[in-house]
């Protein structure tokens, strides 16, 4: 943890042009994109990078087609953009998905009617996307058998994207964006308290995980703390137009329900889409939608039985999904924007409300606030608060649009010429899994050639450190050394997807478990274990 370490030192006492406050997407791309045009940028959450909302995501990058209902036309657009330039930006992480629309007779409008509606977003979008397709009964059941099409009317196929690996792991991909090109980001960094004097703002941190006061000053603040946006607010005396609502999506993860590689679209009984996404080996059931008044939010019995009774009355599956099945649970909220008029009562139907973002300015106290937003949104939201930054008077360089996107298509051939060359992709014996090569491209990039050479070095770091989880051991080392894990959570779940394809018992049996904690933690492998699991778990006895 010498890297945390290091910006924590570098973070205290010291004066920067931004502080944000908040390390989910929102604030992840306000610092990769700041720092990138010469802003001095501290960065702090009081949890890890993405660990509250933005690590709850459908893990789809798509322009909402659903928002076509309420004639969201302007909303639909700027996502499909938005959506365009992950896609060019990121060929290896997000990638075009067949959306495949199954309408029986829970869906609120006919066959047809879909499939205008996609041709029009495939317009929208500047027909970017792979052209959609009308779908008979028949034709569907041909596609996917898996699907019942007793009550089905018929169906679409449309096009969008989705992340390959998981939402939090791509959050982070920003926060490594911003520590390269200078920015001071630590996870774990409580704000106490912030006052404005003399032109700066005065913060008081605390490190959690030593519980050591720490103080910095900034010219201006971003207020990224996504659901907890206007708690932050009140405590500043900061009036917006906006303000945040809460809507509560879960997931369940369950084994693989089909073998092609696309998401299947359904209706449930409330007249609400839900999905079936793949991830891997497995599948992702969700997301619901639940109006509530507290962000801290958890699956319960009621939600496992609604979404396992609809999709299993959806499915033709050789035996229902029960509980047994699931194999890790995910429940969030989503930050929905609305105006701040001090009326609690919406005066629209709660599910039509979008995924839009709003930013506001206070130039009097210097304050940026992010309301709302999705994970497609990012690069705008990037954007946008180096607009407000600029406007409050930091010099800012040049948008060189280098602070997001893969390495190019040179390094890339280079990558995987060495890795033929060393012969990596026959270092695999797992059966249907992807190359190892595509694999480290994908989630490291650059980061990913000296991974290569101390494979060289040493054969043992191309092994599965895990047996249950597809996991290197270099890729453990590199975790250790640069990305800031300081809880077993932080790899288990942000880092990786372990702790989202693999069971509880396999986790907590896994052989390379103590391996694991002792790469991370060191000297503190059993503090560790102990904190995530309450004791140390059978896979990581000595």
């Amino acid at each position: 943890m010498a890297l945390r370490s290091t910006n924590i030192d570098r973070l205290d006492d010291e004066d920067f042009d931004v502080l944000i406050v908040g390390g989910g997407i929102n604030g992840a791309v306000s610092a990769a994109a700041l720092a990138a045009r010469g802003a001095r940028v501290a960065l702090v959450d009081r949890g890890d990078f993405a660990g509250f909302t933005s690590q709850e995501s459908s893990n789809l990058v798509w322009g909402g087609f659903k928002y076509l209902e309420n004639y969201e036309l302007l909303l639909v657009r700027k996502l499909c953009m938005s959506r365009n330039r992950l896609i060019k930006a990121y060929p290896a992480n997000v990638k075009r998905i067949g959306f495949l629309a199954a309408l029986d007779k829970s869906a609120p409008f006919p066959p047809w009617m879909a499939a205008l509606g996609s041709t029009a977003y495939w317009a929208i979008g500047n027909f970017k996307t792979k052209r959609p397709a009308f779908l008979s009964p028949k034709k569907i059941e041909a596609l996917e058998p898996v699907i019942d099409t007793t009550d089905v009317r018929g169906g679409v196929e449309y096009y969008d994207a989705y992340l390959k690996d998981n939402d939090a792991r791509f959050v982070f991909s920003f926060v490594r964006s911003a520590l390269d090109v200078g920015a001071i980001v630590a996870n774990y960094v409580e704000l106490l308290g912030a006052a404005r004097d003399g032109g700066l703002w005065h913060a008081q941190l605390r490190d959690v995980e030593n519980d050591i006061m720490l103080t910095c000053r900034a010219k201006v603040i971003v207020n990224a703390t996504g659901p907890f946006v206007d708690n932050l607010n009140h405590q500043w005396g900061v009036h917006t137009d906006h303000r945040i609502v809460y809507s509560k999506g879960i997931h369940l993860v369950v084994p693989r329900l089909t073998r092609s590689e696309r998401v299947l679209a359904f209706f449930d009984d409330t007249q609400r889409l839900f999905y079936v996404i793949p991830m891997g080996k497995r599948s992702v059931i969700g997301t619901t939608d639940t109006r509530v008044d507290d962000p801290f939010t958890a699956v319960d019995d009621h939600d496992r039985s609604f979404l396992l009774e609809q999709i299993n009355a959806r499915l033709d599956l050789d035996s229902p999904l029960t509980v047994d099945d699931i194999i890790a649970e995910r429940s969030g909220v989503r930050p929905l924007v609305v105006a701040n008029d001090g009326d609690d009562k919406l005066d629209v139907d709660w599910t039509s409300l979008s995924r839009k973002h709003a930013i506001e300015a206070d130039a009097e106290q210097k304050i940026i606030t992010i309301f709302g937003g999705k994970l497609t949104d990012c690069l705008n939201v990037g954007e946008e608060v180096c607009d407000e930054v600029e406007q409050f008077g930091v010099d800012l360089d040049r948008d060189r649009h280098d602070w997001y996107g893969e390495p190019g298509q040179d390094s890339r051939k280079e990558f995987y010429r060495q890795a033929r060359l060393m012969r990596l992709d026959g270092l695999r014996a797992k059966p249907g899994v992807e190359p190892l090569s595509d694999r480290l491209w994908r989630r490291y990039g650059l980061r990913a050639f000296p991974m290569l050479e101390a494979i060289r070095e040493d054969p043992r770091m191309g092994e599965d450190i895990m047996h249950s989880a597809d996991y290197l051991r270099v890729e453990l080392h590199l975790a250790a050394s640069t990305e800031m894990v300081t809880r077993l959570d932080d790899f288990l779940r942000r880092r990786s997807k372990i702790d989202l394809v693999i069971t509880d018992d396999d986790v907590r049996n896994s052989e390379g478990l103590r391996e694991v904690a002792e790469i991370l933690f060191g000297d503190r492998a059993d503090e560790k274990l102990v904190e995530y699991f309450g004791e140390i778990p059978a896979g990581a006895a000595v």
